[in-house]
């Protein structure tokens, strides 16, 4: 009897150790108010998450896109939703189309429109104006 209790217990239990798949669909849900800000002298779009994005705020996610290769010596990299030529900072695209990536090898390298699947921690940053809306933590390529 007690070994059917252990196991019962066992697999009720959720064991999985990978991370949640998003789309770019999942990004959507913020809003934008433009906000004055001094230190820069200009207005900037202040983000304001839905309920389902902040569910997964700190959750190890992977996300499909294209890499922006903007300061590869530096290990600056964005994940955008397209291509460069229609990105946020190029095209029509707005402030969740784009994802930016602390990797955790600092020494990774990628091409300018790569395509790469990458999981990293999602960080979701209302603060900081000079970073992203999004941000994967410890991000690396997935596949």
């Amino acid at each position: 009897m007690h070994k059917y209790l252990f196991l019962s217990l066992l697999f009720s239990f959720n064991l999985s150790y990978s991370q949640t798949e998003i789309t770019w669909n999942d990004l959507e849900d913020v809003e934008f108010e433009d906000i004055y800000y001094d230190e820069v002298d200009e207005f900037i779009a202040y983000p304001h998450f839905g309920q389902s994005i902040m569910n997964l705020s700190g959750v190890e996610v992977s996300l499909t896109g294209y890499i922006l290769a903007l300061d590869p010596d530096k290990g600056y990299y964005i994940l955008s939703k397209g291509p460069f030529a229609s990105c946020f900072f190029c095209g029509g695209g707005g402030p969740e189309t784009i994802v930016e990536l602390e990797l955790k090898n600092k020494n990774q390298y990628f091409m300018m429109d790569e395509i790469a699947t990458i999981k990293g921690i999602l960080k979701l940053n209302a603060d900081d104006i000079y970073q992203c809306v999004y941000i994967l933590q410890n991000a690396e390529v997935s596949r």
